[in-house]
C-alpha cells in the first residue's frame, strides 16, 4: 500500500459503504452499515441517520487502516448516492423534511406535469421526467407542505448532503445529480421554465459543477476527530449509476459498462449526446465534456435467484456444455419492457418441456441477445461504435454467462476487480486532486480481473440465434418489423 489515499462514500437505499483506495487502486479497507429500514423507507429516509452511519463507518475504516498507512496521506474524499433523491434545506442547512427518495411514487402526477412543461418550454433539454425525478419531487413537496416551503432555502440531492456535512460548503451539486432536477447539462444553466412555469424559486436551485471538481476542504472539526489532515479535499460527487460506471473502467470514448443485477443496465461514453425520441436512453455529462448515455431494462438476473439459486454451481457447469442451446427464451418476469425497446404488452417466454439446465442456458442466452439489441440501438442512435464492454453485477460471477455474452456480442468482455459505487467515488476523489482527469485516474485505479474473447465458431452459431430472437420479438409485436429503426 502506498499513498496518497482516496476515500469514497456511497449512500445507498439500504446502507452506507466507505472504501479507501491507495494510489495504485488497491483497496486498503472498507466498512459498511445497514440502515434501520421500515415500510416507509422506499418513500422517505433520514439524512441525519445517513450522516451518523457515515461517520461510524469512516471511523471504523480509519481505525482499521491506522498502522497500515499514514492517515495524514489521505488526500481527497468524494460521495455517491441515488439519483433523484432530494432534500429541502432551511437557511441553517438543516433538513425541513426527510429525504424524498427516488423510489417514492407519490409524485407521479407532478412528473407528468414536469414532462409536459419541459417539452413545451425547453424541448432541447432533459424532458424524461417521471415520479423518480428530483424535479417532480420538488413540485410535489411544495404542494403537499406549503408551510415548510415558506422556510425553504435550498434544494439539494442525497450526495450533496453528505458533501455539505464533510466540507461545510452547502448548495453545490454536480451535473449527474442535477440532470433529473431539470438542469441543462448541455448549455450549463437552469432553464427558466423551472421557476417561471412551476411553483419553484430560482434561488432554491443549487450551483452545478462537473463531477470531480474540488469544492473545499474537510471541516476542521472532522479532520481533528478523524485524525486526518485539514487539507483533505472534498470533491463534487455523482449518482450511484455513474460512479459504478467509473469503477468499471468504462470512461473512454466507445467504452460501455453492462451491469446485470436485478435488471440489465448499460452505461457508456459517446462524443455526442444521444437523442432518443422514445426516451429509452438518457445522457449524463461526462466530467471531460463527453456524454454518458444509459438505459435500464426490466429484464436482468432476478429470475436466477428466484428459480435456480439452489443448484447454481452445477447449472453453470451444465450450461457450459449446452451452449448454444438453440432455444428461444426471454426471462422478463414482470409486465412490460422499457429498454432496449418499449412494449407495455411484453411478456417473458421460453419453450415448454425443457430440463432445468436447458431452461437455464436458454435464459442466459436471452439476456445476452437483449444486451446485443441494446448496443445495436445505441450505435444506430449515436453513429458511434461500441468498442469495449466492461461488466459488473451478480451476472459477472458466471464464467459461462460471460462466455455466452462475449460470443453473442462478438466483442471482448472485461470483468473488473472492484466495481462498487464507493470505489467509483474514491476514483472520482482522485481524478482532479492527484491525477489530471477522470480518464487518467480510472486507468491507474481500476484492474481487469478476467477477459473473455469471442470464439469465431461459437459467435457464428449465436449470430443465427440472435436473428431468430429478433424475429420472435417481431412476431409477438414487441418490436417493429423493421427493427433497425424501432
Amino acid at each position: 500500500m502506498r499513498g496518497p489515499y482516496f476515500l469514497g462514500i456511497d449512500i445507498g437505499t439500504q446502507g452506507a459503504r466507505v472504501v479507501l483506495l491507495d494510489v495504485a487502486g488497491h483497496v486498503v479497507g472498507s466498512q459498511e452499515e445497514a440502515f434501520a429500514l421500515n415500510e416507509k423507507s422506499r418513500e422517505e429516509q433520514s439524512p441525519q441517520e445517513w450522516w451518523a452511519a457515515t461517520q461510524r463507518s469512516v471511523k471504523a475504516l480509519l481505525k482499521e487502516a491506522d498502522g497500515q498507512i499514514t492517515l495524514a496521506s489521505i488526500k481527497a474524499i468524494s460521495v455517491t448516492s441515488t439519483s433523484g433523491t432530494v432534500i429541502p434545506l432551511d437557511a441553517a442547512h438543516y433538513p425541513l423534511h426527510p429525504a424524498i427518495m427516488y423510489s417514492d411514487n407519490r409524485s407521479a402526477e407532478q412528473g407528468r406535469l414536469c414532462k409536459q412543461v419541459a417539452q413545451q418550454y425547453h424541448p432541447q433539454g432533459y424532458t424524461g421526467f417521471n415520479a423518480s425525478s428530483g424535479l417532480s419531487k420538488m413540485v410535489w413537496f411544495g404542494q403537499q407542505y406549503p408551510d415548510k416551503a415558506q422556510r425553504l432555502h435550498k434544494w439539494i440531492h442525497a450526495t450533496d448532503f453528505i458533501i455539505g456535512k464533510l466540507s461545510e460548503n452547502w448548495g453545490i451539486t454536480d451535473y449527474t445529480n442535477a440532470l433529473k432536477s431539470g438542469y441543462d447539462v448541455n448549455e450549463g444553466y437552469w432553464p427558466a421554465y423551472i421557476y417561471e412555469q412551476l411553483p419553484l424559486k430560482k434561488e432554491w436551485l443549487p450551483e452545478v459543477v462537473p463531477s470531480g471538481t474540488p469544492i473545499g476542504h474537510l471541516a476542521p472539526a472532522l479532520a481533528a476527530g478523524w485524525g486526518l489532515s485539514p487539507q483533505v479535499q472534498i470533491v463534487a460527487g455523482m449518482t450511484d449509476g455513474c460512479a459504478s460506471q467509473i469503477a468499471s473502467g468504462a470512461v473512454n470514448l466507445g467504452d460501455w459498462n453492462t451491469t446485470i443485477g436485478t435488471t440489465l443496465v448499460v452505461k457508456g461514453v459517446t462524443r455526442t449526446e444521444i437523442k432518443d425520441p422514445a426516451d429509452r436512453l438518457y445522457s449524463h455529462r461526462h466530467p471531460k465534456g463527453f456524454w454518458m448515455p444509459g438505459g435500464a431494462s426490466n429484464t436482468g438476473a432476478d429470475w436466477i435467484t428466484r428459480e435456480f439459486k439452489a443448484d447454481l454451481d452445477e447449472l453453470n457447469e451444465q450450461a457450459a456444455q449446452l451452449m448454444p442451446s438453440g432455444y428461444m427464451a426471454y426471462p422478463l418476469r414482470q409486465e412490460g419492457e422499457r429498454f432496449p425497446f418499449i412494449s407495455p404488452q411484453a411478456r417473458g417466454f421460453e419453450p415448454t418441456g425443457l430440463t432445468p439446465a436447458q431452461r437455464f442456458v436458454a435464459n442466459l442466452e436471452g439476456v445476452a441477445y437483449l444486451e446485443r439489441y441494446a448496443f445495436e440501438l445505441i450505435e444506430r442512435l449515436s453513429g458511434e461504435k461500441v468498442k469495449a464492454v466492461y461488466t459488473a453485477g451478480g451476472a459477472s460471477n458466471s464464467d459461462t454467462w460471460l462466455t455466452i455474452r462475449s460470443n453473442v456480442l462478438n466483442r471482448p468482455i472485461y470483468k473488473m476487480r472492484h466495481v462498487t459505487g464507493a470505489v467509483g467515488a474514491a476514483i472520482l476523489a482522485a481524478s482532479k486532486t492527484h491525477f489530471n482527469s477522470i480518464i487518467e485516474a480510472t486507468q491507474a485505479l481500476t484492474h481487469i480481473e478476467k477477459e473473455f474473447q469471442p470464439n469465431p465458431a461459437l459467435s457464428t452459431s449465436y449470430e443465427a440465434g440472435y436473428q431468430e430472437f429478433i424475429r420472435t420479438l417481431q412476431e409477438k409485436g414487441y418490436i417493429q418489423k423493421d427493427y433497425q429503426y424501432a
